[in-house]
């Protein structure tokens, strides 16, 4: 293959500018994402863990439902189709004057998507310790809701850190689906770096590297989070 690299086009205007701006929308997607599938998925994984047969069916079925159809498929349906069922007067808002109509719509399509997956996590976590833990807080007094707010989920909590590890990971990586619906990201901007340049090979692989450090800095943070998490539940002891 006869290719000549050139590192230095990285370095030029405005191609360096195109990957510090898709860097930042990858971690503007992947911090908005994750949020809101931490805040969906703790919600409907509490409902789902609760000993009501209501709660536990109505967020069955948000998880079932959510996490068997593909993210991508998803994002299309919030992006094209949302917006013409919605009344009218919404969907041109969406379609016209939302701020940051891609950006904001891979969030919802992503961390809903995560939300459920992130849900199951918590309800695993609850079912390893509600077996030996609810007895004992309802024999102190406590109502079954007190002693799930205030036994079960803490110490599921602390169980279940490192699996979120990997869903933090998967939801950074999926932020990628954004670039098809006009999404500015880390791989749109490679690959638009490659269209005007024909190197395609450095731009990937800057992307590559930006992608690793940033789950390498992601994982870091949630080790630092499992450790103090841990240490918090023996020193409980």
């Amino acid at each position: 293959m006869n290719y000549t690299w050139d590192w230095s086009v990285l370095t030029q205007s405005p191609y360096l500018g195109w990957l510090l701006s898709g860097a930042g929308q990858t971690l503007a997607a992947s911090a908005g994402s994750w949020i809101l599938a931490m805040a969906v998925g703790f919600l409907i994984g509490a409902l789902r863990s609760l000993p009501y047969r209501w709660t536990s069916a109505a967020a069955s079925v948000y998880v079932e439902v959510f996490r068997n159809i593909p993210p991508l498929v998803q994002l299309f349906l919030w992006f094209f189709v949302f917006p013409e069922i919605v009344p009218a007067s919404l969907g041109d808002w969406i379609k016209g004057q939302m701020p940051m109509p891609e950006l904001t719509t891979t969030i919802v399509a992503i961390g809903l998507f995560a939300g459920s997956r992130v849900a199951e996590q918590v309800r695993a976590g609850v079912d390893t310790v509600r077996v030996r833990l609810l007895p004992a807080a309802l024999a102190t007094g406590l109502t079954p809701l007190q002693a799930y707010r205030l036994v079960l989920f803490p110490i599921a909590l602390r169980r279940i850190v490192a699996p979120l590890t990997s869903e933090l990971l998967i939801t950074i990586k999926m932020s990628s689906i954004g670039l098809t619906i006009g999404l500015m990201e880390l791989t749109a901007q490679s690959r638009q770096i490659e269209n005007y340049t024909f190197h395609g090979f450095e731009s990937y692989a800057c992307a590559t590297a930006v992608y690793l450090s940033i789950g390498l800095i992601a994982t870091g943070f949630m080790h630092i989070v499992n450790r103090r998490l841990t240490g918090s539940l023996a020193g409980n002891r």
